[in-house]
């Protein structure tokens, strides 16, 4: 059995881990990741139209130029997309952010088994638990990047917003917002980093203290006289 120590450090980890993985399907669940006004021109009229989403659906209104809300709807991300490169990065992400859920689960339960029991197999311990909690960062990391590149690069809202209303006119300008289903994946990165770092503090103790205990005996304090 494991001392209360190490239960309580793995305990910590599990927590914080289990809290990651929870995270993760919030992010995945919520369509709060984007809200964007994109404004069309035309010779007589203007229209702005209000896009709030995420990576599965969303809802679009549309507006006149005296603020006149004309409809309102919802629609599904995949189904508006038409330019298969934006299409695709947003299939990446969700894969990733797929990935990244495996990753923290994972590590979930190899916190958990560590907190219960003294596994012999070394990628089981606290290496196994730095690799997953390092993975799920950097999965979570590359989403927070591909996102804006997608919104950036390739028009997502604009194309977005085309695919909910038809015969827009010229797009003029664009207000972006990011939600706090973006903003909750800075919070798991966080966690990993917690995670890890617990498990290393409690880590390098134990190492200190056997490197310790297995000190050679001229390095003992010479107060003792020898017969």
């Amino acid at each position: 059995m494991p001392s209360r120590r190490k239960t309580a450090t793995f305990t910590s980890a599990f927590f914080t881990c289990l809290c990651s993985f929870v995270m993760i399907c919030v992010v995945l669940a919520t369509q709060h990741w984007m809200s964007s006004e994109i404004r069309f021109s035309g010779t007589n009229s203007s229209v702005t139209i209000s896009l709030t989403y995420g990576l599965f659906s969303g809802t679009c209104e549309q507006f006149v130029d005296v603020g006149l809300q004309i409809s309102e709807k919802t629609f599904q991300v995949a189904d508006n997309l038409s330019n298969t490169k934006a299409k695709s990065m947003i299939t990446a992400i969700i894969v990733i952010l797929v990935l990244g859920l495996l990753s923290s689960l994972l590590s979930s339960g190899f916190t958990c088994t560590n907190a219960v029991s003294n596994p012999y197999q070394t990628f089981l311990g606290a290496t196994g638990i730095y690799t997953w909690n390092s993975l799920c960062g950097i999965f979570i990391l590359t989403v927070m990047i591909l996102f804006p590149v997608s919104i950036e690069e390739n028009g997502l809202s604009v194309e977005l917003a085309n695919g909910c209303f038809s015969f827009l006119q010229t797009h003029t300008k664009s207000v972006h917002t990011y939600g706090y289903s973006y903003w909750i994946m800075l919070l798991i990165i966080f966690l990993n980093i917690a995670s890890i770092i617990i498990i290393y503090f409690y880590d390098h103790a134990r190492y200190s203290k056997k490197k310790e205990q297995e000190r050679p005996i001229e390095n003992a304090p010479k107060d003792v006289i020898l017969f």
